[in-house]
């Protein structure tokens, strides 16, 4: 999921964000629900932010659907630009492009 940070605010690419569907995978929308739950601001069509304050719980989170072996990296692994600082608390979920 490509993500860019700026001051203490993390967002993440409206079109890299999971999307609900009726009748889809569990695993997925459950991921779209616990993403969304934590999300300072989730609008539709648009790029979601997270808080500082939430980062810890969104590092555990990414790691734990990442480690469930459901979902590809690609959706559950934050991608930085090379000279981003990535804060340590996102770094075991992150990943540069």
């Amino acid at each position: 999921m490509r993500a860019i940070l700026s001051d203490r605010l993390l967002s993440i690419h409206k079109d890299d964000v999971p999307r609900f569907k009726k009748g889809g995978s569990t695993v997925r929308n459950t991921f779209f629900w616990a993403l969304r739950s934590i999300a300072g601001s989730a609008p539709r069509d648009r790029d979601w932010e997270f808080e500082a304050e939430v980062w810890i719980a969104l590092g555990r989170l990414l790691i734990s659907f990442s480690e469930s072996g459901y979902l590809p990296l690609s959706e559950t692994m934050l991608e930085f630009d090379d000279e981003v600082d990535i804060p340590d608390v996102l770094r075991s979920a992150s990943i540069r492009r």
